[in-house]
């Protein structure tokens, strides 16, 4: 099963946790998400996430405003800890949460109508979440379109996996959002794209055994499996 296989290939990489340290982060790549008391695939760690960065040699930075950066409005995923926390205890500040303040003409005209006091409170909730319960392995990807498309394959084969399913007590299923409590992914897009061909395993598997230095492959620019 190409699932397993790929539980049992990212399982088995070097492994990052809050504090990460950013010298043993590629510049670019792939990001794959683990969260504590998730398991499938007889007890390996579950892949909750897989995300990746569309600016060259910005997965530092994309890593950063999920695990440092307190605004929900730069991170997808922190925006659905939040709504996934909220919602669960049924807190009235989640229609403030979904409120999206990234443009400047987004802060003018919803000026006023946030509490800054509890934004920050529950900002400093989804990091104490995410930095406690969630590690992750990279795969370093040079090529742009590759990572993309490899970014897709791996979300697609996941959310296809019968066996993938999370715990009963999974943050996720407390979400608003049907997509996460169906896949048990931390991910609203791209669960019903392409799955994984067997070459790009295969080519994981080869380049995995080759490069050792970040953990993961190494996938030169211009190369296809």
């Amino acid at each position: 099963m190409i699932c397993e296989r790929l539980h049992s290939l990212f399982n088995s990489l070097m492994r990052h946790a809050f504090p990460f340290e950013e010298n043993l982060i590629p510049a670019s790549g792939i990001y794959i998400l683990f969260e504590r008391g998730e398991h499938a695939h007889d007890g390996l760690d579950r892949i909750v996430r897989v995300g990746t960065h569309t600016r060259l040699g910005n997965l530092k930075q994309r890593l950063a405003e999920h695990f440092l950066i307190e605004n929900k409005d730069r991170s997808i995923f922190r925006k659905n800890i939040g709504r996934a926390i909220l919602n669960q205890r049924k807190d009235p500040f989640l229609p403030q949460w979904e409120m999206d303040r990234t443009t400047r003409a987004a802060r003018q005209r919803l000026a006023g109508q946030i509490n800054s006091k509890q934004l920050a409170e529950i900002e400093a909730q989804v990091s104490s979440v995410i930095r406690a319960s969630f590690t992750f392995c990279v795969i370093r990807v040079d090529d742009s379109q590759y990572r993309l498309e490899l970014e897709e394959r791996i979300i697609a084969t996941v959310n296809q996996c019968l066996i993938c399913r999370p715990s009963r007590n999974w943050l996720g299923n407390h979400s608003p959002k049907n997509q996460i409590r169906e896949s048990g992914l931390w991910l609203v897009q791209g669960l019903n794209g392409r799955g994984m061909r067997p070459e790009d395993l295969m080519y994981l598997d080869k380049e995995n055994g080759a490069v050792k230095q970040w953990g993961a492959p190494y996938f030169e620019p211009g190369r296809r499996a």
